[in-house]
């Protein structure tokens, strides 16, 4: 499962999943502790998939990071694809 849905969903939503589970909190610990090495780029990869293009404004920018944390990516990863998407400008 884990593999599975990593390319889609950000850590903090895999860990809910897990839990949800019931996983042991070492096994979830452990589960996550692997996913946070990649979550900027399977951000990035989630967000180049379904935009693909830089924010043209503030309110695209908004959806763009309202949609990266509904599928659980954290908050500096978000910060960091979309920013990101704006220096390729």
């Amino acid at each position: 499962m884990l593999h599975r849905r990593a390319a889609k969903l950000g850590t903090q939503r895999i860990r809910q999943e897990l839990q949800s589970k019931g996983l042991a909190p070492e096994a979830v610990l452990q589960a996550v502790e692997q996913l946070r090495a990649t979550e900027v780029e399977r951000a990035r990869e989630v967000w180049r998939k379904k935009f693909g293009e830089p924010p043209a404004d503030a309110a695209e920018r908004a959806k763009q990071m309202r949609f990266l944390a509904s599928r659980g990516f954290g908050g500096e990863s978000i910060r960091k694809v979309v920013a990101g998407a704006c220096d390729d400008d």
